[in-house]
């Protein structure tokens, strides 16, 4: 029986960054979030007495809810795949937290299980779905900036070890800078220029054993598995290059920086890992006025509902009611991911890699897409 009704949604992961989804999920009324499950019941039932969720418990709980139709994965990322694809077998539509998996099988083993059982994958990140990246797309597709040609983007930081209570699983093996931080930067070039055909990096790892710094288990000491800082380069499909910057060494915070220089001008696009931010262009006067860095800027308007985490779920939960299909798909994921182990292969053996899988063209939020307009018919 097809069912009718805001979609309800349940929880396996319900750590630090859970709170910002069910801010947002609670708030949204074509969804309903139902039961938060977690390995600790406790911490999930604090949860949910915190946003007002009915019930909770363990994950077998969540994938058993007769009346939860996606599952919001927030477990760590090693398991991330193991997780979606349990909610796949219990007949859930699954929404991941980036990365899709941390191995390129387990990605294309998960799309192909949902397929076959005709169900959704979406990833994170949804924040370029939010007004600040929409608008600046629809800038670069109106044309503002002429053809765009090229990016730069940083993301450098001294590392989640200086905020983060249990920070060990973000120096793990699928995680660190380019794994953890990668997905915004590479999700928004990839919806500005296409699918990445080619990548080369470099990375390096200024320590081998970090420390925490925050929380009950401040100091505590910890092996780190991964670069911790990797310069990267790609090519796209439409002839764009980029060149980035992924840091958990750098005691100067450089984040949240991209800039698409086109044939007319350069465009900075708001911080990836945010909803919105200002977006503006430049324009040379003159190329002696550019040498000199005698800079203009306009500002662009930015346009669409500010919300935030969970927008993607929403968008996907919309979908399953009207037949549709959602923006950040597992296909999107899942390139994102093919091109984040192209870096990864790159820093280790030194040469260029070929991105080998693709993905289409990334359609455009409507502008006046509001996530707190009820479009689902109640009943």
């Amino acid at each position: 029986m097809t069912k009718t009704g805001p979609v309800g949604v349940g929880f396996i992961g319900t750590g630090m960054i859970s709170d910002t989804y069910l801010e947002h999920l609670t708030r949204f009324p074509d969804v309903r979030v139902i039961i938060l499950g977690d390995l600790d019941e406790t911490r999930a039932a604090a949860q949910a007495a915190k946003h007002g969720v009915p019930e909770s418990g363990s994950a077998a709980d969540v994938l058993a809810h007769p009346d939860v139709e996606i599952v919001v994965n927030l477990t760590i990322p090693a398991v991330h795949a193991e997780v979606a694809s349990a909610a796949i077998a219990a007949g859930k539509n699954v929404w991941t937290e980036k990365p899709i998996s941390v191995d390129r099988q387990s990605g294309i083993d998960l799309l192909a299980q949902a397929a076959a059982a005709g169900l959704r994958v979406g990833v994170a990140p949804d924040t370029v779905l939010g007004p600040g990246v929409q608008t600046a797309r629809r800038a670069i597709a109106r044309g503002d900036i002429g053809v765009p040609l090229s990016a730069q983007t940083v993301m450098q930081y001294a590392g989640p070890d200086i905020f983060h209570p249990n920070p060990e699983f973000l120096f793990a093996r699928g995680a660190g800078p380019l794994f953890d931080m990668g997905p915004y930067y590479v999700t928004t070039l990839i919806s500005i220029f296409g699918a990445v055909t080619r990548v080369g990096a470099v990375g390096s790892q200024a320590r081998a054993i970090r420390r925490v710094l925050a929380g009950d288990r401040a100091g505590t000491e910890f092996a780190v598995e991964v670069p911790t800082h990797v310069n990267a380069i790609a090519q796209f499909d439409g002839g764009g290059v980029s060149q980035s910057v992924f840091s958990f060494d750098s005691p100067l915070a450089r984040t949240g920086f991209v800039e698409i220089t086109g044939t007319e001008g350069t465009l900075v696009v708001p911080d990836p890992n945010m909803f919105t931010g200002e977006v503006k262009i430049t324009r040379a006067v003159s190329s002696v006025d550019a040498f000199r860095g005698e800079t203009e800027w306009e500002i662009v308007p930015t346009t669409g509902v500010e919300a935030g985490r969970g927008l993607g779920v929403l968008d996907m939960a919309r979908a399953i009611r009207s037949g549709g299909t959602h923006i950040a798909t597992g296909e999107l994921g899942y390139h994102v991911l093919d091109t984040l182990v192209s870096i990864d292969e790159s820093v280790q053996t030194g040469a260029m890699v070929d991105v080998e899988s693709t993905v289409a063209d990334i359609p455009l939020v409507p502008e006046d897409w509001d996530p707190f307009a009820a479009t689902i018919d109640a009943r």
